[in-house]
């Protein structure tokens, strides 16, 4: 684990396998920290330079005063990835890190060369859902809004299982700041005219269970793309690589493989 400035805060992430690697880089959703990618980290092939990273706000990374904008997230990957000399990357996002990934790929085809983007939207939700869920958390912290959370991110399988646990605490672990600020950003992204414009490959992942970001609406945005594959994975959440992480990572290195990545 390691830490860079970028954009004038401190930037927190992991860089492993070799430097000279094909490279995989992974952003997480809004709650999260570079831990999410933990449970299919034993499924990668060796050989692969991958990439992890707190966004602002979250993790370890410095958390700059709220509202965030898309265009500082998109900025703080950027950054990151010059700062690592990463070129022709295949970009991995969730959620948020899916919107991201959107907007990084649009501004720096040289540093991505492929999309993965997981349980993601061009646009998702509207001003007033995210206003909602800024006011709840300011009045009373990511916990009073968890077990809501919990219940999108999650198939009803996995929330009668144990493992849940693990990831509630990483869920209300987070700042409050920083989870409001980059709710604010998701609020003001509609990436709908600029992701339509993108000409690369494309692997759209969703779960069936997915109560943040359904189905249709990750194949929206996925259908943007001429040429893009969708998978979707049954009985999966919003978070299908800590749900089913073997097939999630399976779906990964077929897309790795068909573009000639590894």
């Amino acid at each position: 684990m390691a830490f860079t400035k970028v954009n004038d805060i401190s930037l927190h992430y992991s860089d492993d396998g070799p430097t000279d690697g094909p490279a995989l880089v992974f952003a997480n959703s809004l709650g999260t920290d570079l831990h999410l990618w933990d449970p299919i980290l034993p499924h990668l092939p060796e050989g692969l330079r991958i990439i992890r990273y707190d966004k602002r706000g979250h993790g370890q990374s410095e958390v700059p005063p709220p509202p965030y904008s898309m265009g500082a997230l998109v900025s703080d990957a950027e950054a990151l990835l010059d700062h690592l000399n990463i070129r022709d990357c295949v970009f991995v996002g969730l959620s948020v890190g899916g919107m991201i990934g959107q907007g990084l790929a649009v501004k720096r085809l040289d540093q991505v060369r492929a999309l993965v983007l997981s349980n993601t939207a061009a646009k998702i939700g509207t001003k007033e859902l995210w206003q909602t869920r800024i006011d709840a958390v300011r009045a009373g912290g990511i916990a009073s809004i968890a077990d809501a959370v919990l219940d999108r991110w999650f198939s009803r399988d996995f929330l009668a299982s144990p493992e849940l646990g693990t990831w509630r605490e990483m869920l209300i672990s987070q700042s409050d700041e920083g989870y409001i600020g980059c709710s604010a950003a998701i609020a003001g992204t509609d990436f709908y005219t600029p992701t339509s414009g993108l000409r690369l490959p494309l692997l759209g992942i969703a779960g069936s269970e997915d109560g943040a970001t359904p189905p249709d609406l990750v194949r929206e945005t996925v259908d943007l793309v001429p040429g893009s594959e969708f998978q979707l994975m049954r009985r999966a959440g919003h978070l299908p690589c800590v749900e089913q992480p073997e097939a999630y990572a399976k779906h990964l290195m077929g897309f790795l493989r068909q573009i000639g990545h590894i």
